[in-house]
């Protein structure tokens, strides 16, 4: 079973099926956990696997795919009831757009296809974004060749929609003018064309804790504005009371801004430009501990075990191939505490491992699902030593 699926895209466990000629699959006797997708688009756009599944069956089957990770790996713990991010909230989106003839479409690709697929009703995307649509259509026109598709990273900011064009055709004068026309026609807060910044209405910023901060054009953000709450909050109880905290892989500050309320922070990414947003909103908030944003990459140059002496508690959230060779210099560590934060649970459960066979416990997991109808599921975490917690 691959997504939650049975042997047939869009068909359920235990579902008794027909095989058309076509190699589709006709449903003959559906399950109780079969209901009406709410998208109408759901039979043609790639960008959702799940809809046909209801939410108690998504939530059980992504808790049993973390579950079955730390199994294998002979790991119990308690495990908390999923929470799930609620439709039409996703604030980030990676979309594609096209030239046609008579304009251009903006959609998703169709699954395991690269026919796109317009979804000006989708039921995954925030209203904002969906009615950024016309806008979008517009510069697709303006940036995209006749054959190739541009991609378009949408963020909705406070200040507006933060886009972000990939894969246009050369800037010319005159290409940038109207572009920065039309997204201040449309009260975009900053639109960038190939990496280069070519409108800026209003800073784009995004709340972390306190702090007001301006990631670069495209960055790395939560999906959700809930998964961003849920898994601050996690993080937040993980690291309790801890004083001098390490947060690596800290991104432009969505862990580390939060928690530099009440701790000194020593915040680590490899993307200059991301720990330079950090380091940014940490100097024009007020009231914050200390942040020491470093720039160090932590695949190539983990934190030593004896880099931590200091350190009451580690924040961590790696990509989504984990952090090996950092977990084995944590567990040789004597930190206390551990907030783990991951979006692959299979190179959780491998770090986690290591992790316990260095002296920790892991005292929890908590699952999020801020990818609604995906594959896709999230986690946060703590690990405690237990002869110093």
């Amino acid at each position: 079973m691959a997504d939650g699926e049975g042997p047939f895209p869009r068909t359920l466990p235990g579902e008794a099926i027909e095989r058309a000629p076509d190699g589709s699959a006709r449903i003959i006797t559906p399950t109780a956990a079969r209901v009406k997708a709410p998208c109408r688009h759901f039979k043609s756009c790639g960008g959702c696997a799940m809809q046909h599944a209801s939410d108690d069956f998504v939530a059980g089957w992504k808790t049993s795919v973390i579950e079955t990770g730390l199994r294998v790996r002979g790991i119990e713990t308690e495990i908390k009831p999923i929470l799930t991010s609620p439709a039409q909230s996703r604030r980030r989106a990676v979309l594609h757009g096209k030239r046609t003839k008579s304009g251009a479409m903006i959609g998703f690709h169709a699954r395991g296809s690269d026919l796109l697929i317009e979804a000006p009703d989708c039921q995954l995307l925030d209203p904002a974004i969906i009615a950024a649509f016309p806008a979008l259509e517009e510069l697709t026109i303006l940036a995209a060749s006749r054959k190739a598709e541009i991609e378009l990273v949408v963020i909705l900011s406070e200040n507006g929609i933060d886009l972000d064009m990939r894969g246009c055709k050369p800037l010319d004068p005159q290409s940038a003018l109207k572009a920065a026309s039309i997204a201040e026609q449309h009260r975009f807060a900053r639109i960038a064309w190939n990496d280069e910044v070519i409108g800026l209405r209003a800073p784009p910023t995004q709340l972390f804790g306190e702090a007001h901060v301006t990631p670069p054009p495209g960055a790395f953000l939560q999906a959700t504005l809930h998964g961003q709450q849920v898994l601050t909050q996690c993080v937040r109880d993980a690291v309790g009371n801890a004083g001098q905290i390490a947060d690596l892989f800290a991104g432009c500050g969505t862990f580390s801004l939060p928690v530099a309320v009440q701790s000194e922070v020593w915040a680590l990414e490899g993307d200059a430009d991301l720990i330079a947003a950090l380091d940014q909103g940490w100097r024009n908030a007020t009231g914050l501990k200390k942040i020491t944003a470093e720039t160090r990459d932590l695949f190539r140059r983990p934190v030593l075990a004896d880099e931590f002496k200091k350190t009451e508690a580690v924040i961590i959230d790696p990509p989504r191939a984990g952090a090996e060779a950092q977990s084995h210099e944590i567990a040789q560590s004597k930190v206390p505490r551990i907030a783990a934060v991951s979006c692959n649970p299979v190179t959780f459960a491998r770090d986690a491992e290591i992790f316990i066979n260095g002296g920790y416990r892991l005292e929890w997991v908590q699952p999020v699902d801020q990818f609604r109808w995906s594959a896709h599921v999230e986690l946060a975490a703590l690990f405690t030593r237990p002869h110093i917690a």
